[in-house]
């Protein structure tokens, strides 16, 4: 393995993109040549998805030849004896309306920034803990009965009781498109019936985000530096996009892993 994560960090990272998946799909079937890879996911990015998939220990190369590993077999066998186990059922919760902004306080943690204070009816109570999955940045308390959800600097609270504290608002009109994607989002699941099962926890540690960035220090992001950027992407204080730089072509497979991690902060 190489670059300091674990194999269940690269794994998962490999797992998380489509192209890779259909390669390790097809793979299962049969041998292939670097050719036929060629044809389902195109010439330039092919050496690059070959080597993730490779470095998680997933496929091995032999010339020209490509072929699944018994790391890849097991990994799809345990995937299918999982498939039953990947839903939550839904079936019984109402869809939700979001009650009018009741408070706009400015935020402790930001004088800049502004909390609200709003409420979901009908409250959600211990539907929130199936939920949790479909926020990306999602973390349920059992003992609170709440879902804490980060998305870039914005932090929203959900009680079981049907409050909602949204901290590190710009104004009061994000505010409430936030909390109308908040509902969207949750009444999806809702006329769906089922939420994906909770995903498996990845630890990240701070240099896993640090050794990728461009780490040349251009303040483009308004912090003082890649570290002090970094400090704050673990903290859930910015989010990747502030760093202008990942979008530049040389630096695309970094960006995709930090991508990755940072969903798992």
């Amino acid at each position: 393995m190489s670059g300091g994560m674990s194999e269940t960090k690269l794994v998962n990272f490999a797992m998380a993109n489509k192209a890779r998946r259909k390669i390790i799909n097809c793979l299962a079937d049969s041998d292939r040549d670097i050719e036929e890879i060629e044809g389902i996911v195109g010439e330039k990015t092919v050496d690059f998805h070959l080597k993730i998939l490779h470095e998680a220990g997933l496929i091995e190369l032999e010339d020209k030849i490509v072929k699944i590993s018994e790391h890849g077999k097991n990994f799809l066998k345990g995937g299918k004896e999982k498939g039953t186990e990947e839903t939550k059922d839904l079936s019984q919760a109402k869809p939700v309306e979001i009650a009018e902004v009741r408070q706009l306080l400015p935020c402790i943690a930001d004088s800049t920034k502004f909390r609200i204070v709003a409420n979901i009816s009908p409250p959600l109570g211990r539907v929130l803990k199936i939920l949790k999955p479909i926020f990306p940045r999602g973390n349920y308390s059992d003992i609170k009965s709440s879902l804490i959800i980060q998305k870039g600097e914005i932090i929203t609270t959900i009680y079981g009781s049907g409050k909602v504290v949204m901290r590190m608002v710009g104004s009061e009109a994000e505010a409430k498109k936030e909390l109308e994607i908040l509902k969207e989002t949750i009444n999806e699941a809702i006329r769906k019936g089922v939420v994906p099962a909770p995903r498996e926890k990845i630890r990240v540690e701070f240099m896993d985000i640090y050794k990728h960035l461009p780490r040349i220090n251009c303040r483009q992001c308004g912090e003082q530096g890649c570290y002090s950027f970094a400090i704050r992407l673990m903290a859930g204080q910015v989010s990747l996009d502030r760093c202008t730089l990942l979008k530049e072509p040389e630096y695309a497979a970094s960006q995709e892993r930090l991508q990755f991690l940072s969903e798992h902060i």
